[in-house]
């Protein structure tokens, strides 16, 4: 579904001024919440298409979809592919001039996208754009933006002061502090919740690296940016509810995709000397937060399962997804 055309310096461009790209995977609820607000509630001033790639959902997500299917650019798959490549065959069929990034729990107050438009325009050497994200509470959920990490930043994982003194800007420096996203800032990390870039720095970026099944991507190229000299950045005017984990969970296979995720960003963005420190401070870490699930009697431990099984260590191992053809 496109907007309509848009007119730019007087001549019709052929295609939208914004593709969203959002991949799903269960939690129906919160996927037609993102889609009815993103199409009707808080629908966009700008012009705008939305491909959807399902992800192996099963049947109630998928009716969800094909209800909406007129709307949309759906395409479905069988199994589930992992975020990375679910975007990556998004982006190869969207059409348009900028690429908003949005997860299905993740539901655009008024005027977000055209924020992020605006922001991105305004500075086009920020390269990656993010917002403002709200729990469905209304309590700001930090997510949309963090730190990048550092010997240090994990170190403080291994020894528990990362937890003891939340958002803390010297234990708990990938947090940022206690900054509630409320100011434009440039940021290290702009997540894949709520991520805007035009489709030639994609393009330039060669999008997400597909060795990533889930989480840690988004880190990935936010650091190949500022590698090459972009500054992701985030403005507050662009808000959003998140209800972070609503299609991943909150359990041991989350805590274990995002440790693998940690891995594999050492290996690739840091020396072999240098990974090899910060895995071990994963480990450490990973071991003190099963040790206190253990002590504590958790009835769902979801620590103690990625202690057991340290393969993990690894991090992602070509996960096999790349993405299909268009």
């Amino acid at each position: 579904m496109v907007d309509g055309p848009h007119l730019e310096g007087g001549a019709m461009s052929p295609g939208p001024e914004v593709s969203v790209v959002i991949v799903t995977h269960n939690s129906p609820v919160w996927v037609e919440r993102c889609l009815r607000a993103l199409l009707d509630e808080a629908r966009p001033v700008v012009s705008f298409e939305v491909v959807v790639i399902d992800s192996g959902s099963g049947r109630p997500t998928v009716d969800l979809l094909e209800r909406w299917s007129d709307r949309l650019v759906l395409r479905l798959s069988e199994r589930n592919i992992g975020f990375a490549a679910g975007c990556s065959w998004g982006v190869q069929l969207a059409t348009g001039a900028r690429i908003l990034l949005l997860n299905p729990d993740a539901v655009v107050q008024p005027r977000c996208v055209d924020a992020l438009v605006r922001f991105l325009d305004s500075d086009p050497d920020a390269g990656l754009v993010g917002g403002r994200t709200l729990r469905p509470d209304g309590t700001v959920d930090p997510s949309s933006c963090w730190g990048a990490p550092t010997l240090w930043s994990w170190f403080c994982f291994a020894t528990g002061l990362s937890t003891t003194f939340r958002r803390s800007r010297l234990f708990d420096p990938e947090s940022l502090g206690r900054w509630d996203r409320d100011t434009p800032r440039r940021v290290d990390v702009v997540t894949g919740c709520l991520l805007m870039l035009r489709r030639s720095t994609w393009d330039r970026l060669g999008g997400f690296d597909l060795d990533y099944f889930m989480y840690g991507e988004d880190a990935d190229l936010s650091l190949r940016a500022a590698q090459l000299g972009m500054h992701p950045s985030i403005t507050p005017d662009a808000v959003a509810i998140h209800a972070a984990g609503a299609s991943s969970g909150q359990g041991p296979d989350k805590v274990r995709m995002l440790m693998t995720a940690k891995a594999t960003l050492a290996r690739k963005h840091w020396a072999p000397g240098r990974a090899r420190l910060g895995v071990l401070f994963l480990v450490a870490g990973t071991g003190l937060r099963a040790l206190g699930e253990r002590l504590r009697g958790k009835p769902e431990p979801a620590w103690l399962p990625t202690w057991a099984d340290r393969s993990w260590t690894r991090g992602w191992e070509s996960a096999d997804v790349a993405p299909p053809r268009p």
